[in-house]
């Protein structure tokens, strides 16, 4: 045995290796023993006194198993869970359109004019993934980790061959990550607040489609950090300028004097995956030479 390896051994067992040799003898062994380690006692984690130590694990684990992973840059896809691939929007229109129910035909006709977004979220995704991967600092794609527009961002990078991030929340309604997601980023949150800051807290670009409540959560959130100078200015790029311009109306807001008018700055209108790219490639100088972007930047 090499000797100097006692120069740096551990004094102490690992927590690890204290749970896993832990013997709960029998006389407490029942459900009303406290004799349990603190840290393997779920019950005990479980109460009420301990949501600031939940709320710091839900902090620490993604933030470590990222920087593991080599992660320090990301892109981040909002939108609808509800707007679903063309050929599953295709073919509810074609089963409505088979019971004759002139609502149910309109409303799947609106779902297949929606589901480009899907296609434009998938192929956007792609591109970063597929531009970025021989940077020196990879982007990668970050989601809510459900399905419609988040699956298409995660469905974009696996298909790419890079990893993407799925930050998952248990909701009343079950919501199953979506199956593209990497397994090893694949996380799951139990407090909004904790999961929202993960998506801001390494990203250099949002990117919004179509969503409902959360996706206007997000953006909404994101837009006062940026507005109140709490976070770094970053691009922010909205998809469908027909969408978002019936939904908010930003001159209104000008108007009334509820924004300012240089606010309408925080973000720009896109429509396609292609001038998403080239807005983000053009903020950071993507598609420039090395030698504009590299170490030697500052010589030019």
């Amino acid at each position: 045995m090499d000797k100097k390896t006692d120069l740096t051994a551990r004094n102490f067992p690992t927590a690890g290796e204290d749970a896993e040799a832990a013997i709960e003898p029998s006389r407490y062994a029942g459900a009303e023993s406290a004799y349990r380690l603190a840290f393997t006692d779920t019950e005990f984690l479980l109460r009420e006194e301990l949501r600031p130590v939940r709320m710091q694990l839900e902090l620490l684990k993604p933030e470590m198993i990222q920087s593991e992973h080599g992660i320090r840059s990301t892109i981040v896809i909002f939108g609808s869970a509800r707007i679903a691939a063309p050929d599953a929007a295709l073919a509810r229109l074609d089963a409505a359109r088979a019971t004759g129910d002139a609502e149910a035909i309109r409303r799947a006709e609106t779902a297949v004019t929606m589901s480009r977004f899907y296609d434009e979220a998938r192929r956007f995704a792609a591109i970063v993934t597929h531009k970025s991967a021989e940077m020196s600092t990879p982007v990668y794609v970050v989601t809510g980790g459900g399905p419609g527009i988040m699956e298409a961002g995660n469905r974009g990078a696996h298909e790419a061959g890079g990893k993407s991030i799925g930050l998952n929340i248990v909701l009343p309604h079950e919501q199953a990550p979506n199956p593209y997601i990497t397994p090893e980023l694949c996380f799951q949150f139990h407090y909004f607040a904790l999961r929202k800051m993960h998506f801001v807290m390494r990203s250099i670009a949002l990117v919004c489609f179509p969503g409902g409540f959360g996706t206007l959560d997000e953006l909404f959130e994101t837009m006062t950090l940026t507005q109140t100078g709490k976070s770094r200015k970053r691009p922010i790029l909205l998809f469908g300028r027909e969408f978002w311009t019936r939904l908010i109306d930003f001159d209104w807001l000008i108007e009334t004097g509820m924004i300012s008018p240089g606010d309408v700055n925080l973000f720009r209108f896109v429509e396609t995956a292609e001038e998403a790219w080239e807005v983000l490639a053009e903020h950071y100088g993507f598609d420039l030479p090395e030698t504009l972007t590299g170490e030697f930047a500052d010589d030019t």
